[in-house]
């Protein structure tokens, strides 16, 4: 048995060891654990936080050209406590027709005593400039300037529903916390979190004058600037689009129009353009109508654009050949209880005709011939009934109904671009299924993002989403599809001189909301590409109720002539050379030889 003053001593010395242990651990929470903590809190209580604003990322086009950039400006902040007594008058004098605030406005906000009040923001940095020099020669204190920047976009109403524009999150004046400006609409909405910088910070004490004090700069963070976003994008082909597009609107005075050019080889867009359009510097003046991205949110019926569908399927599964021949009723077929018509009394077409002439009776017996799953099936394997995949907000899926809830006269129509709705981008990367030999590619309109010394952070690399037809398929319909723009076909005003071009026409009569369609309003189309040996691009070309004259609104009256436009000039912007002409390829009309009505 241990001693009792043993025992007190083994008591004692734990006792002082337990104090010991506690007291280094908490010395080393304070000093090393908790350091950044008291740090701040010294920081708070000695000097004033100050921040380094991070520049938002450019916007360029796939040349480098800036889309979306910004200005640089400056926020007038005033420091009541630095004010020197007796200065106030004369500095709000000097202040007053720069601020926009009266002289006694401002000897108010003096008073209040306050060391940070927003005097006026978003000053331009020669008027701030030229301030500062003024208070220097005056030796006026207690003025300071904060870095800021406004979004502006160079090229106004172009690509604006592509660019998107920038707003105010909705929790805004929810927090005392000055929200960040974030994007609202197109690629500054979608990459928002590469084009926003992340704001730095440093704590500095000043001098009785407000001059920073730099030897006693504490705590700091470098801010970290956007990273700059290029599209596929060329603006030299956008500006073309965006002429024939007022051109269009100034000629026929749609309801919308749009036009979209796609590399087919990797799905790049090179150009979207809409009607109505908007100026994002402008955003006060804009209407909702004008903001709305058509191309990827408006869901149409493609009309007879959608027979090549058909005509791939059947060749590809080997129910028809290019020269089969289909029977096509003299222009009158009874199906389901419905008469089917075409706009020519056609009898026996070969399958190549059927696209040429764009007989709606031939594509719905390609289609019987098919079956109705089979059909279904390569609707969904062109892309039709879901999203496309491209980096736009807003994109829908159009609607394809699966069979079962067909009607009887479904296998019938479907083929002609009826009973689907699709957007006019599902159009254009469809018929760039045909122009690349076959391969479904996801439209891509972001090429890739860098830092400000121009190193790549990511590369978006074109996506094959899937084979949908063998390339002796696509070979065979760009067969046909270059006789729908010939003399034999439906869009001769879509010939491009030196230049085989491929492609088809469209006349869909507009959905009216209430059920059935509306008399007298159509949907026209053209949807084509060049060369068709080499394709350099896939143009579509659409116009929602074009004002045209009777018997004049067709495809291959309205869009076709405005696609051939479009060509010219990218045919001269690639430096493609065109071939000699054969002699009889030409085709003039003249009063003597009207144009026909045509699908």
């Amino acid at each position: 048995m241990k001693s009792v003053p043993k025992v007190r001593i083994w008591i004692a010395s734990s006792f002082f060891l337990i104090c010991f242990f506690f007291a280094s651990w908490r010395l080393v929470h304070l000093q090393i654990t908790k350091h950044e903590h008291f740090a701040g809190l010294a920081a708070n209580m000695h000097g004033s936080p100050q921040t380094l604003p991070a520049r938002r990322g450019a916007i360029l086009d796939v040349r480098g050209e800036p889309l979306a950039m910004n200005e640089p400006l400056k926020n007038i902040i005033a420091d009541a406590s630095l004010i020197k007594a007796g200065s106030e008058v004369r500095l709000a004098a000097m202040l007053s027709p720069v601020v926009g605030l009266s002289v006694q406005q401002l000897l108010e906000k003096f008073a209040t005593g306050k060391k940070y009040i927003p005097l006026c923001k978003k000053v331009d940095e020669a008027t701030a400039c030229e301030l500062q020099v003024a208070l220097a020669s005056g030796t006026l204190r207690g003025i300071t300037f904060e870095q800021d920047a406004r979004r502006i976009y160079p090229n106004g109403n172009m690509l604006c529903h592509v660019l998107g524009f920038l707003g105010m999150p909705e929790a805004a004046g929810k927090s005392d916390t000055p929200p960040h400006v974030q994007g609202v609409q197109g690629i500054e909405k979608t990459m928002e979190d590469y084009l926003r910088g992340y704001d730095g910070f440093f704590f500095t004490e000043r001098d009785r004058k407000g001059q920073e004090i730099v030897a006693y700069r504490q705590m700091e963070k470098p801010a970290r600037d956007g990273y700059n976003v290029r599209l596929t994008v060329d603006m030299a082909l956008q500006s073309i689009v965006e002429s024939e597009l007022d051109a269009a609107v100034k000629q026929y005075n749609p309801t919308a129009a749009i036009i979209i050019l796609m590399d087919p080889k990797t799905g790049s867009i090179l150009a979207m353009g809409n009607r109505p359009s908007f100026d994002p510097n402008a955003l006060l003046e804009a209407k909702d109508e004008q903001m709305k991205n058509r191309a990827i949110i408006d869901m149409v019926e493609p009309g007879s654009t959608f027979k090549i569908v058909t005509a791939a399927a059947a060749l590809n599964e080997k129910t028809a050949t290019l020269d089969s021949t289909v029977f096509c009723n003299n222009g009158s077929f009874a199906y389901g209880g419905r008469t089917l018509r075409d706009h020519h009394g056609f009898g026996n077409l070969t399958v190549e005709d059927v696209l040429a002439k764009s007989s709606n009776i031939g594509s719905a017996k390609l289609a019987m011939g098919l079956g109705d799953l089979r059909l279904y099936e390569y609707v969904r394997r062109f892309g039709f009934g879901e999203r496309t995949g491209v980096f736009l907000p807003g994109e829908i899926n159009g609607t394809v109904h699966p069979p079962h809830k067909w009607s009887k006269i479904s296998i019938t129509r479907i083929p002609m671009g009826h009973e689907v709705a699709v957007t006019p981008l599902q159009i254009a990367t469809a018929m760039c299924v045909i122009a690349n030999g076959g391969k479904l590619m996801m439209p891509r309109i972001i090429d890739s993002v860098t830092d400000a010394e121009g190193n790549v952070v990511q590369q978006f690399d074109p996506i094959e989403i899937r084979r949908v037809i063998e390339p002796e398929t696509a070979a065979q319909i760009a067969q046909a599809l270059k006789k729908v723009v010939s003399k034999q076909g439906t869009a001769i005003l879509a010939k491009v001189p030196g230049f085989d071009v491929a492609g088809k026409t469209g006349t869909a009569q507009k959905v009216d909301p209430k059920g059935g369609y509306t008399p007298g309003k159509y949907v026209v189309s053209f949807l084509g590409y060049m060369p068709v040996e080499n394709p350099r691009f896939v143009g579509l070309v659409m116009l929602d109720d074009a004002k045209a004259s009777s018997g004049l609104n067709y495809g291959g009256l309205i869009a076709a002539p405005i696609f051939r436009q479009i060509a010219e000039k990218a045919a001269r912007h690639f430096n493609l050379e065109p071939q000699p002409e054969e002699p009889d390829s030409k085709t003039i009309l003249t009063k003597s030889d009207p144009p026909k009505k045509r699908r």
